[in-house]
């Protein structure tokens, strides 16, 4: 007889995240789990606490209830098991290419030949080799957020926060990023947490999707996303695809109208 095989267990476990901003209340009892070497995304009109959920579980934010556990340790601030790739690239103007990247390991007082050489070959990853001595001022803005992303992967984290990171690029080098995303994404499987206001670019790259509601911020549904990987930009175009993106659009499309009403008013 087969014994049975024991599940992992999750690598992010969220139990009652709440936030409080004075009397705002941005944030209501969040419950959800994320596997080791999954990617979500999570979703939801403007006001709606991604981007204050994604800084609690960085440890940029305190929660003013509940707790999130990273591989069974408390999240209570910053750490080393967790990168962050924000919206704005924040790179150091003064610093070219391979010394923004270095950053992290440097701050963590880790530098050696050894990281110099890792942080090297993840230049290379996200498509920069040749670009080392290159300063911001020389750079695209995909090209920007690439050294944002190595910078991050070169800390070696365990959890990769994503907030919006492509939501100032022109929408061709949007979706080109999508694509080299995943391309990173699948040399190392990194476990992702990655927030967007675009649905199409949350189900193309992600194995669940977090669905979130109007403010104050709750978890309405998580949908899995059963389509193959490998992914090409082309999956865009079928109706499977379509279909999950009207879905999740019809959760959320009352909060978004009542958000941009609100937002005008």
């Amino acid at each position: 007889m087969a014994v049975p095989q024991k599940e992992e267990a999750p690598k992010l476990v969220v139990e009652g995240i709440s936030k409080w901003f004075g009397d705002l209340e941005a944030i209501r009892s969040i419950n959800a789990s994320v596997k080791r070497g999954e990617f979500v995304s999570i979703v939801g009109p403007s006001g709606c606490g991604k981007t204050t959920f994604l800084r609690i579980i960085g440890g940029l934010e305190s929660a003013s209830g509940g707790s999130a556990h990273l591989d069974g340790k408390l999240i209570d601030g910053p750490g080393r098991d967790r990168g962050f790739v924000f919206q704005q690239d924040n790179l150091l103007p003064w610093r070219n290419v391979l010394s923004n990247a270095e950053i992290g390991p440097e701050i963590g007082g880790v530098k050696s030949p050894e990281q110099r050489s890792l942080t090297l070959k993840l230049l290379k990853l996200v498509g920069l080799a040749g670009f080392e001595k290159y300063y911001p001022r020389q750079l695209s803005g995909g090209m920007r957020q690439r050294v944002n992303l190595a910078r991050a992967l070169a800390v070696d984290p365990d959890l990769l926060l994503m907030d919006e990171p492509f939501s100032a690029l022109d929408a061709q080098t949007r979706e080109i990023m999508q694509s080299e995303l995943l391309r990173i994404w699948e040399e190392g499987r990194k476990t992702v947490l990655f927030v967007t206001h675009q649905i199409d670019e949350a189900v193309f790259l992600s194995d669940r999707v977090f669905v979130f509601a109007r403010r104050p911020g709750r978890l309405e549904e998580i949908i899995d996303i059963d389509l193959p990987r490998p992914r090409e930009l082309s999956l865009k175009r079928t109706p499977e695809f379509v279909a999950l993106v009207d879905r999740i659009w019809k959760l959320i499309e009352h909060d978004v109208r009542a958000s941009v009403i609100e937002e005008h008013a």
